[in-house]
């Protein structure tokens, strides 16, 4: 028996692929996704944790993880919605402090409806969930210092 060779994709042609499949799909599918990439942390890490990409069947929120496309370069990007105003979204990864403005909203192709991290499953109602919605969110500004923080914690526990 001959079989073929799976065929493997770039991140963005697997990307491009989901947000065809959700835009022409009847159901509420969610569809499984390895997070790449270290701009979602502590949230998402990267090849740890895998999210589950579902069409966007609401308006979108402050809070929000949405898969865009970033006008300016095309790539996929996954990012929290930080704002929204006049038809557009300011986005800012959890690990980021500078927020990325003018995104308009018909860019969102998806919205990240549940994960696992750390390997166990989280959605929209867990703690750390609604912990990096609200709090960390908020403390945009802290972020930096917070995570030294953390960092001189962790080695002093270690």
């Amino acid at each position: 028996m001959n079989r073929a060779e799976p065929k493997l994709l770039s991140p963005e042609a697997l990307l491009s692929e989901y947000a065809a499949i959700l835009e022409s799909s009847s159901e509420n599918i969610a569809l499984p996704v390895t997070v790449s990439g270290n701009s979602m942390e502590p949230f998402l890490r990267h090849s740890r944790d895998t999210v589950y990409l579902s069409r966007v069947s609401r308006k979108i929120r402050r809070g929000d993880v949405v898969l865009y496309v970033r006008p300016t370069s095309g790539s996929y990007i996954l990012h929290r919605v930080y704002k929204i105003k006049d038809g557009s979204m300011t986005m800012l990864g959890d690990n980021q402090t500078v927020p990325e403005p003018n995104i308009p909203l018909e860019n969102a192709k998806a919205l990240l409806t549940s994960a696992v991290r750390k390997g166990k499953y989280i959605n929209e109602r867990s703690f750390s969930w609604l912990f990096y919605k609200t709090v960390w969110l908020t403390v945009r500004p802290l972020r930096p210092t917070i995570a030294k923080i953390h960092a001189f914690i962790k080695k002093k526990i270690l």
